[in-house]
């Protein structure tokens, strides 16, 4: 019987062309290597501790204090932040859900605020986010 060498499949990189996308992409790398960092509390440590490296924080937040806490932070701490349109999916993006039998998340746990601290394997998502920080 000869053994035959089967190549992992190579998983292919979702082309990123827009910020969510970027914003997804690069989540999604920094949670295999468990950068990511969910909620006030945790993400203000980060961002005063130095460690995070960017912020997200989702517009639908509609609390003005925590806004400016985190605007604060990123500002005194010079820590890039994005905006994200709505939290549910940044929750969904930063892994506070749970994914179905079909691959869909369910029961997605809203996050008005994430910061990544590792971000893994960089890629067209890292790219594009670091693209975008830069022209800001």
């Amino acid at each position: 019987e000869e053994e035959v060498e089967v190549a992992a499949p190579v998983e292919v990189e979702e082309e990123v062309n827009d910020l969510p996308g970027a914003t997804k992409g690069v989540l999604k790398r920094a949670l295999v290597v468990d950068g990511v960092i969910r909620g006030l509390h945790e993400v203000a440590k980060h961002i005063d501790a130095g460690k995070a490296q960017v912020v997200f924080l989702a517009e639908s937040c509609n609390e003005p204090a925590y806004k400016k806490l985190v605007q604060g932070l990123c500002v005194e701490k010079n820590v890039p932040l994005v905006d994200v349109p709505d939290n549910k999916s940044l929750g969904e993006w930063a892994g506070l859900c749970k994914i179905d039998k079909d691959g869909m998340p369910r029961k997605v746990v809203g996050a008005s605020c994430v910061c990544v601290t590792d971000f893994g394997e960089e890629g067209q998502a890292y790219e594009y986010l670091m693209n975008y920080l830069s022209a800001k």
